[in-house]
Parts: structure tokens; sequence; C-alpha cells
């Protein structure tokens, strides 16, 4: 499963690469563009709990395709914390896949590994489902 990420500072770029997963792009990358295949956005929260403006406009052109969103923040901000992910689910009806603080740690790197395995193979059924008639 492709996910597009948004780095504000780095923390959300240095745990993508701390976790080695090949199928993710900047979403610096694909700004503009139409993304005709299922994706996860995977974002930093700005702000007092905001999503940032670029992942908006984003998500705006390209939420048909959007399967989940991971979201990473800073505990300091208490009930604000990582809320872009609460968001993005609310607003797009899909699921949050994981909070995590800052760069995150080994524990969220498994985490997140074991979730985007969980999420290929789901919607590899899915897409299998949609083509099968019964």
């Amino acid at each position: 499963m492709k996910v597009i990420f948004y780095s504000l500072t780095g923390n959300v770029r240095r745990f993508i690469k701390k976790s080695n997963y090949s199928n993710a792009q900047d979403l610096y990358e694909v700004q503009n563009k139409i993304i005709d295949s299922p994706f996860i956005i995977m974002t930093s929260t700005i702000g007092f709990g905001q999503v940032p403006d670029d992942v908006m406009h984003f998500l705006e052109l390209n939420h048909a395709n959007l399967r989940g969103v991971i979201a990473s923040g800073n505990r300091n901000w208490g009930q604000n914390f990582a809320k872009s992910g609460d968001i993005i689910a609310s607003q797009f009806h899909v699921p949050l896949l994981m909070k995590y603080e800052l760069h995150g740690n080994a524990d969220d790197v498994t985490k997140f590994l074991s979730i985007m395995e969980k999420v290929a193979i789901q919607n590899e059924n899915f897409d299998r489902e949609k083509v099968q008639s019964y």
C-alpha cells in the first residue's frame, strides 16, 4: 500500500526512513497530481491540533483513494495530540490507523509495519471481491 507523507519539521520523514518502508512518497512530489491507486496519508499535526493546509488541499483532490490515516504529534498538546488524524478520519470517513509521538520509537515502527501489512492484505481482498461477482 502506498503511503503519502507530509513532514513539516522532518519527524514524519525520519519515521519513514527509520521504518525502511519502500512504498512511501513525499506529498510535495505528488502535490497537484491525482493519485489513482489506494493510499494511506501520514501527516504531522500543526498549531493547536490542525491538519496542515497542504495535506487538506491534497486530500480534497485525492480523497477517493484514501484508505486510512496515520498521524504524528507531541503529547505535550494533551487532547490535541496528533489530532490531525482524528480530523482526517472523521472528515473523509476512513480509519485512524495509528498515532505516534514526534519521530516515533522502535515499537511505533514495528506497529506501523504490522498495520501496513494488514492494510495491504485487506485492500487486496477488497479489490478481489470487487472483481469477482457471485
